[in-house]
């Protein structure tokens, strides 16, 4: 599995990239197929509270899940993001299964 990690408007430390790098493996636990997550971190003007966007798009064979989450931090961002990639990998899993 590829991830990419886009941050705009701002540079991403290190701890950021290995906090998102280790959320986003365990998707893997879920959905062994997938090919590559791109996740894309935006600091939204004006500087106020909510205003970090946190999208991540997962690439599967013959389709793409994408879930976008509005939060104080990248932190709880991404968390909430890949829990909700991993409920959508599972309903994805289920129609694979009942074909």
């Amino acid at each position: 599995m590829e991830i990419k990690i886009q941050s705009i408007h701002f540079d991403a430390t290190e701890k950021l990239q290995a906090f998102i790098e280790k959320k986003v493996a365990k998707l893997e636990k879920t959905f062994e197929d997938i090919q590559k997550v791109e996740v894309q971190l935006k600091v939204v003007k004006p500087a106020s509270a909510l205003n970090k966007e946190t999208s991540v798009t997962a690439t599967v064979p013959g389709n793409t899940l994408f879930v976008e989450k509005t939060c104080d931090t990248f932190e709880e961002g991404v968390d909430q993001c890949v829990d909700s990639l991993k409920v959508q990998l599972t309903k994805f899993k289920e129609k694979l299964r009942n074909r």
